[in-house]
């Protein structure tokens, strides 16, 4: 007896990728209350600044009385007050493998 043309079933879809990369974006309002999203990590926060890692790379937020008031590790959203003086991003460095993988390149 012949066997029923069977089609193998479709493949299920696939989740969201955790890994992949968060949307960021930064909005400044006089100066005084920044909102950034896409962040992964609050590295530090002081009274002088604030360093943010991104997808972009590592910001550097500096002023004076600078406060993290609010962080969602759900969304990636952090909002920042103070007198914020100046933005600026580092890129974000993979590791080499130390002085020795650097001597012997």
């Amino acid at each position: 007896m012949p066997q029923p043309n069977r089609d193998p079933a479709p493949p299920a879809a696939a989740p969201a990728q955790a890994t992949a990369a968060r949307e960021h974006a930064l909005v400044l309002e006089n100066r005084a209350r920044l909102t950034v999203s896409g962040v992964t990590r609050v590295v530090s926060c002081d009274e002088g600044g604030a360093v943010l890692k991104t997808p972009l790379g590592d910001l550097t937020v500096g002023g004076q009385g600078i406060q993290v008031s609010e962080l969602s590790v759900r969304t990636g959203q952090v909002h920042i007050s103070g007198r914020i003086e100046f933005l600026q991003y580092a890129e974000n460095r993979e590791s080499g493998g130390g002085l020795l993988a650097r001597l012997l390149r």
